[in-house]
């Protein structure tokens, strides 16, 4: 395991922080001290498992959350598009399944794009993702043509370019 570096502590207590500021919503001096306190502790311990690679992205709000916003909406609509769907199927009696475990190549560089591709997967009805082996996921599907859908979907393309966007 390798060590945290500065950049990936200051990125996790950030993180955290304002998860903290998020959950407690209260802005008291000894409240906003406690949780900068375990904030920092936090990430001084766990600072090495989260971030792995560049932080400074992490540390730039207009990058970061332009995209989140840039990821969540292609990520929003493929989710309604996959649960009406599984609905149309659940509700017309369960036809045209045939479950079935394939292997999609992945050209995502980073470990995160990769995370985020594979719970993609999984959060949308009828796939779940198995196993990130290399630069490839196995995916179990409840029909074949779900699995033919998995290779450069939208998602992989969008995640391509925040990881260009983010990493250069």
């Amino acid at each position: 395991m390798q060590k945290a570096k500065f950049p990936a502590i200051a990125a996790t207590f950030v993180l955290c922080f304002g998860f903290w500021i998020l959950l407690d919503f209260s802005f008291k001096p000894q409240e906003l001290i406690a949780g900068a306190v375990v904030s920092l502790l936090v990430a001084l311990f766990s600072a090495r498992f989260f971030i792995h690679e560049k932080a400074g992205w992490f540390c730039n709000p207009l990058r970061f959350f332009s995209a989140i916003f840039y990821w969540c909406g292609t990520f929003i609509a493929e989710l309604v598009k996959a649960n009406v769907d599984m609905a149309k199927r659940c509700f017309g009696g369960c036809r045209n399944i045939n479950p079935g475990i394939v292997k999609i190549p992945v050209d995502l560089k980073s470990d995160y794009g990769q995370a985020a591709l594979a719970n993609s997967i999984t959060l949308t009805p009828g796939t779940i993702t198995l196993a990130v082996r290399g630069d490839e996921l196995t995916v179990h599907c409840l029909r074949p043509d779900m699995a033919e859908g998995l290779e450069n979907t939208v998602f992989e393309r969008k995640l391509k370019r925040i990881e260009e966007a983010l990493h250069g």
